[in-house]
């Protein structure tokens, strides 16, 4: 089993809500992220899927230290990065690299191609002499199936499938260990989406990369992760490998998700159950206290609301290796429950 080289423990971001011009008060906080941990292990995918808003994003930004957390640690090979500053986080920080969500804006439109997959170089110019440097540059595009000769093109000249090519490449430079893609190929039309997943996976295997994959397209996340976290208004509410997820969740909103995932087959449309959620995402400003998730389920009991449910295996799972043996934080997760019929709606 490979080691863990990426340690995510009881990582939380919360941005401040303050009042007034002159002198600014904090009212509140908007809890982005309130206490995520996960592994990620050399080689493999992580895939982080759920709704818009629920933190996705915050953790992948602070993971290459866009955002600095309020609390928790990010472990690389046993060095917590929350703590490193200057030179020993720039050191550090070549091995973990991002992929963005959108081509149009991540590139910089006066820069060409050349510019842009070698910026890198210049930061860190111990990884490719100058004299080198449009060679590289030229690997990279081959490398990502563009053409070696469009160096010297704009953005502007690339179509979103190659943008975001360009954007893998850039990535790439530094040949880091870890790549952080946030929602890589949500922008682009599906066919294309495709050949973004085949490239990565492609990718992985040539270069030993390992993948913090963010999604909220399940599919996607199914076909090209090992392993699955769901997570739900800042927090983790249920993790395991992607048959577990997939085959076997046990968080009702794990369920609730993928019983809206579309299915191309009418007969097994049909006879899927299907789970209508009541009420909207609280507000991460004011979460609700207990389960964040109580709000809006079916399942939800006053021991809901007076405690917060671990990440762990369901006490009736533990000591298993069966398919429902894997964390979910609910405290009614071993009932496989669903939504009767009468309350759809």
């Amino acid at each position: 089993m490979p080691e863990a080289i990426l340690e995510v423990r009881d990582l939380v971001k919360h941005f401040p809500l303050t009042q007034g011009i002159l002198f600014k008060k904090q009212i509140g906080a908007v809890k982005a992220v309130d206490g995520v941990s996960f592994d990620l292990k050399a080689g493999e995918t992580l895939g982080i899927v759920g709704e818009s808003g629920c933190g996705k994003s915050t953790v992948a930004k602070m993971l290459v230290n866009l955002e600095r957390p309020t609390s928790g640690a990010i472990s690389y090979k046993g060095e917590d990065l929350t703590r490193l500053s200057g030179r020993a986080l720039k050191a550090v920080r070549r091995n973990i690299q991002m992929v963005f969500q959108d081509p149009y804006t991540s590139l910089n439109p006066r820069m060409t191609v050349g510019d842009i997959i070698g910026e890198p170089y210049e930061i860190h110019p111990e990884v490719a002499p100058k004299g080198d440097r449009r060679r590289k540059v030229q690997d990279l595009l081959d490398v990502v199936g563009l053409n070696p000769e469009y160096v010297n093109r704009y953005p502007h000249q690339f179509s979103g499938g190659q943008r975001q090519r360009i954007g893998i490449a850039r990535g790439l430079a530094l040949r880091p260990e870890i790549i952080v893609a946030d929602e890589p190929v949500s922008a682009l039309d599906v066919s294309v989406q495709a050949q973004v997943v085949n490239l990565l996976e492609r990718l992985q295997d040539e270069f030993s990369l390992s993948y913090v994959f963010i999604a909220h397209d399940l599919s996607i996340v199914r076909h090209i992760s090992d392993r699955v976290a769901v997570m739900y208004l800042g927090r983790i509410a249920e993790t395991g490998t992607d048959t577990q997820i997939y085959d076997h969740p046990t968080h009702p909103y794990t369920q609730a998700l993928l019983s809206a995932v579309p299915v191309p087959d009418p007969g097994a449309r049909e006879r899927r159950e299907r789970i209508i959620l009541t009420g909207d995402v609280p507000s991460p400003a004011n979460p609700p206290s207990g389960c964040t998730f109580r709000t809006r389920c079916w399942k939800a009991q006053q021991h809901c609301t007076d405690e917060v449910p671990l990440l762990a295996v369901p006490e009736a799972f533990r000591g298993q290796t069966g398919p429902a043996a894997h964390p979910s934080a609910c405290h009614f997760a071993a009932e496989r429950q669903v939504v009767p019929p009468a309350e759809e709606s």
